[in-house]
């Protein structure tokens, strides 16, 4: 029931609509390059059990060295950057599985914190549960829930990682408008003032604004997220090299190449032989 995928791809939804829950790993991963700003309606937990990384939620930057919980709320903009061998792990589900205030969930959870042990045990519950039950199994649907109430339930007899509700900050509701058209039209020809007029900006303070937000620059970021659209059609499909490029908005094969190998540091045909 697990849907183990290397590049934790963002799907337009997680699960299925009678059961909105996914789980996504990444487990002893060398070359994973990490997960790009995205943001989704469900609630996300995250465990960092080995490795270590930059995660960005919102405005806010985080060092991570040791294991530990991150809660990511609904349409929170969020980024993983792995700086080592990564084994991470994705809890995303629908807030209505849970029938009460999400808001609950604090913003991580450490070792240093009682309430750890407990949940770290019923969250390797959940996880173990995915990979023993078919996709389709009511027996696994039932023990998930129930098991992410019991998280839920060991949060709650901890008032004091209760925390104030997350302010909205407009500049993320600015940018994930940018990038939600980027990510509709990232296969076409796109240039700086596409985006920029999309959140009414001239392009130079569009650039400046984006990589304020996002720590890179708009071409960096389309260009980041064409390659990796790009590995999951070499992983997936049987598409020619020079097709793929050009399905991911690489219009040359030159540029695709080029591109690829920087961010990869492979080709794109050592990468489908790997894959």
């Amino acid at each position: 029931m697990s849907h183990a995928d290397t590049q934790l791809k963002e799907q337009k939804d997680h699960g299925t609509s009678l059961f909105p829950c996914a789980l996504y790993e990444v487990c002893e991963e060398k070359n994973w390059s990490g997960v790009p700003h995205h943001w989704h309606d469900e609630m996300e937990i995250l465990y960092f059990s080995k490795g270590s990384y930059t995660l960005f939620v919102n405005m806010e930057q985080f060092q991570i060295e040791e294991k530990c919980f991150y809660f990511i709320y609904p349409g929170e903009l969020h980024a993983i950057v792995p700086h080592s061998d990564s084994t991470e792990s994705a809890l995303v589900f629908h807030p209505s599985l849970l029938g009460f205030e999400y808001k609950l969930f604090p913003q991580c959870l450490k070792p240093s914190n009682p309430a750890f042990s407990p949940f770290e045990k019923e969250y390797r519950k959940v996880f173990h549960i995915f990979h023993q039950f078919p996709e389709d199994s009511l027996s696994a649907r039932l023990f998930i829930q129930s098991g992410i109430f019991k998280m839920a339930g060991i949060l709650s007899t901890f008032p004091s990682l209760l925390q104030a509700e997350r302010k909205t900050d407009m500049r993320i509701e600015t940018i994930k408008t940018a990038l939600d058209f980027l990510h509709s039209h990232y296969q076409e020809k796109l240039y700086i003032r596409d985006l920029a007029l999309q959140v009414n900006m001239n392009e130079q303070y569009f650039c400046r604004f984006f990589k304020k937000v996002l720590g890179k620059s708009p071409i960096t970021y389309l260009n980041e997220y064409r390659i990796k659209q790009a590995c999951i059609l070499l992983q997936t499909t049987d598409l020619p090299i020079m097709e793929v490029g050009m399905d991911c908005g690489f219009f040359h094969l030159g540029n695709f190449m080029k591109e690829f190998k920087k961010y990869t540091e492979t080709t794109p045909l050592q990468y489908r032989k790997k894959s």
